[in-house]
């Protein structure tokens, strides 16, 4: 036992020598690795932090020409250069990097990857798919190339090629796409409408929450005369997801009444009004109200739903009915109508829930971020201050 302990004795002092050894090679190291890079390189970093892009970019060529070899450089560059529109000089950087002698698979890899990018943000769709699809070879660059085609496919209105390529990712990456597959499916029902009720079918099998496959079968249903599936098309909506509703609210009401049964449409509308509180649907009962019970009968709806929830869209409709109802106005009328008219056109809109981009018409995709449902059904209001 006593020659176990010092035996540790001894050694113990030689790992700590052998610990201060090693890290003084990595320091070194390291030294030598930041001394080789050009001072153009930090500097570029510094106007980066700095958000100033010229100064950055003027930077990074000074690095490059010092450093001709270094990839990390020109990617650096070529980044910088898309980012600041000069896609051209960002392709003919990776163009060229491209056709250096002696490129392990690797570098060749991240340098196709660079001007894929490039093509994408030049809108040379062609070209960056025919990259992407080579990428889609390369094990740790597959599902990002794939994404990147989907992308392409999407923008390019390739509809079967986005549900080909959407279906690849979803085994590949076990990321359910049934949403996006369920809104091409109603894209190609739309551009090919002798097979919509095809793709209509598949929208709903892939997603059977798809409201737009229900929406676009109730409006292909009345198109063709067939009033009562339009009506069940657009009721079925309730199933799915009743916050939805106010889409088919008018439409569905004006079915009814074709048919001879609008009182059974306001009703059912009515009803919808009570148990889903939707402001959309509640403009449509108040229209109809109007028209078929007069003015009165439309004030006091209004007073009704504004007794439960204080709304500047329900006000304007009180105010309307009013106006209607010249004994029952207020002197005041016309400029309360201005003063609500005022703040609720600047507060009214549908704003999409990823990016914020707001639009006055409900989109299936977003204009801003191209995602798809991401707008709630119902238009947002801002509070009066």
């Amino acid at each position: 036992m006593i020659e176990f302990e010092y035996w540790w004795l001894l050694v113990l002092p030689l790992f700590f020598l052998f610990g201060w050894m090693a890290a003084r090679v990595d320091m070194n190291q390291l030294l030598n690795e930041s001394s080789a890079l050009p001072a153009s390189y930090f500097k570029g970093l510094n106007f980066l932090i700095k958000e100033q892009h010229d100064k950055a970019i003027e930077a990074f060529i000074e690095a490059v020409k010092s450093n001709t070899e270094s990839l990390e450089l020109h990617f650096a560059l070529g980044s910088l250069f898309r980012r600041r529109g000069e896609v051209d000089r960002a392709i003919h950087l990776h163009q060229n990097l491209l056709e250096r002698p002696q490129l392990s698979d690797l570098q060749k890899t991240a340098i196709m990857v660079e001007l894929a990018q490039d093509f994408l943000k030049a809108g040379l769709f062609d070209r960056a798919e025919s990259l992407f699809r080579t990428l889609c070879g390369a094990p740790s660059y597959q599902q990002p190339a794939l994404r990147a085609l989907l992308d392409i496919y999407i923008r390019e209105r390739e509809w079967q090629r986005a549900i080909d390529t959407a279906r690849e990712l979803e085994l590949m990456s076990g990321v359910p796409f049934h949403k996006e597959i369920a809104q091409f499916h109603c894209e190609l029902a739309t551009t090919h409408p002798d097979d919509a009720e095809s793709h209509l079918t598949s929208a709903l099998e892939v997603n059977p929450f798809c409201i737009r496959a229900s929406l676009m079968r109730g409006d292909k249903a009345l198109a063709e005369g067939r009033h009562e599936q339009a009506i069940q098309a657009w009721k079925h909506i309730e199933h799915q997801k009743p916050q939805y509703l106010g889409l088919v609210a008018s439409r569905l009401l004006q079915c009814h009444q074709a048919i001879g049964r609008g009182e059974e449409g306001l009703a059912l509308l009515k009803n919808w009004v009570q148990k889903y509180n939707l402001t959309s649907v509640l403009n449509v009962v108040y229209e109809a109200t109007l028209v078929q019970n007069g003015p009165r009968a439309a004030a006091e709806l209004a007073r009704e739903e504004l007794a439960k929830r204080p709304s500047l869209n329900i006000m304007d409709r009180l105010l309307q009915a009013l106006e209607h109802d010249p004994a029952s106005a207020p002197v005041d009328l016309p400029m309360m109508k201005k003063t609500v008219h005022h703040f609720l056109g600047n507060s009214r809109s549908y704003c999409c829930d990823q990016c914020g981009f707001k639009a006055r018409h409900y989109y299936w995709q977003c204009p801003g971020c191209n995602g798809w449902e991401t707008f709630p059904p119902e238009p947002k209001e801002q509070p009066l201050r």
